[in-house]
């Protein structure tokens, strides 16, 4: 009986597994047919290289280099500023804050996780942009800047919630041979337990990048959805931002175009993770 039981279970994960690589399957053939003939009309040159996006004028352009180059900005600059912040909090929760402390600061990170991606737009529309607008002394706050703050501060959970359980994970005989041979306590965490939990940390970060890659909602309301070349000052719009603000009223090769967006995406996303895993996966050895 014990023995039916324990196959019925590991027959239910299988095929529980199976489900969801089905699942990544079809979305990702779906996405194959329904971008690659826009891809073929407009040329693939002109459809990744060009730099105007006008589905309504005559005749029609579908330029989306101004897209992909703001979402690699976005991303890069969201891991840049929320990269180092999550990874020093999570030390400090893991090996420095007492047990009260660690306690609520771990319920503060889930309750920001918790937190819908359009109360981040709305607390940055209201709050940020107008912020960014006068100290900034600009015309409009609804920027690339702005979409970084934003971005940078909904990956923080993504990050600190991994980090911690893998600094806490570090085995307790590391540290207490380094404290044994004479290093200090910061010295052991951050040269012995942060390295041991090096692939942990950089995996926090890669679901980071994954997050701002392929936020929208609260992007578009922060960013201005302008279709220009990205500065960092200016209005601007995100892959799928691009997909989110015009798939309601296109048709006909507008409407294959952002599902063209769409695949784009989907393959830079698991180009990303590929080259960092492989990067973890050589670190390692």
């Amino acid at each position: 009986m014990k023995k039916f039981s324990e196959n019925l279970i590991h027959s239910i994960f299988f095929i529980l597994g199976m489900i969801t690589v089905a699942f990544v399957i079809l979305i990702s053939i779906y996405l194959i047919f329904s971008g690659l003939p826009a891809i073929k009309e407009i040329g693939l040159k002109n459809f990744l290289f060009g730099r105007v996006w006008q589905p309504t004028s005559s005749p029609e352009k579908f330029g989306i280099l101004p897209f992909i180059l703001t979402s690699i900005y976005g991303t890069a600059g969201a891991v840049f500023l929320g990269a180092p912040i999550g990874f020093f909090t999570s030390v400090y929760i893991a090996k420095f804050a007492p047990e009260k402390v660690k306690k609520f600061l771990n319920s503060a990170v889930s309750l920001l996780a918790g937190i819908p991606s359009v109360v981040f737009g709305l607390v940055g529309m209201i709050l940020l942009v107008p912020f960014v607008r006068k100290f900034f002394n600009i015309p409009d706050g609804a920027s690339l800047f702005s979409a970084i703050i934003v971005l940078s501060v909904m990956i923080l959970p993504s990050i600190i919630k991994v980090s911690v359980n893998a600094l806490e994970k570090v085995p307790g005989e590391y540290e207490e041979a380094s404290l044994a041979l004479g290093a200090t306590e910061t010295q052991t965490y951050f040269k012995v337990s942060v390295l041991s939990a090096k692939s942990g940390i950089i995996t926090s970060i890669i679901l980071g990048i994954g997050r701002a890659i392929g936020e929208a909602m609260a992007v578009i309301m922060v960013a201005g959805n302008g279709t220009n070349m990205p500065t960092l000052f200016e209005s601007v719009r995100f892959l799928t931002t691009a997909v989110a603000s015009e798939m309601s009223y296109s048709s006909g090769l507008h409407r294959q175009a952002l599902f063209s967006i769409a695949l784009v995406l989907f393959l830079f996303i698991i180009m990303i993770n590929t080259t960092l895993h492989f990067f973890l996966k050589r670190s390692k050895k």
